[in-house]
């Protein structure tokens, strides 16, 4: 998986690349048969006008072989915004896995239908 990480913002330090990088651990064992795989991460500071803090974004967008995923969060710390993402990320990689499967076997249910539909006497 090929790990581009943007900083809009904000400059990117050692801790927030080792932070980033170790979080992604978790998404990477889902892709580790696509070689393709593209992980672009973009980490923002949205605003400097509030008068309680910062707000960080953080972004994911990642393109497969056959999935194109996207998610973002918005925190008042990095850190945190960088977890939120990553939850949601997992969710939506876990969501469309089990679309897959649901799919798979739809139609294979739908070809033993039109199986027996064809030969009468096959009726197990």
């Amino acid at each position: 998986m090929n790990i581009n990480i943007k900083m809009t913002n904000i400059s990117l330090t050692p801790a927030v690349s080792e932070y980033t990088s170790k979080r992604l651990g978790s998404i990477e064992k889902f892709f580790k048969n696509d070689p393709t795989c593209q992980c672009d991460i973009e980490l923002a500071r949205t605003t400097v006008h509030h008068r309680n803090g910062d707000i960080f974004k953080a972004e994911i967008h990642i393109i497969a072989k056959e999935k194109d995923l996207y998610a973002t969060s918005e925190e008042s710390d990095l850190y945190k915004a960088i977890d939120a993402v990553k939850d949601e990320i997992l969710r939506e990689v876990r969501s469309t896995k089990a679309k897959k499967i649901s799919l798979l076997r739809r139609s294979g249910a739908k070809v033993k239908n039109i199986i027996k539909g064809l030969w009468p006497g096959y009726n197990k």
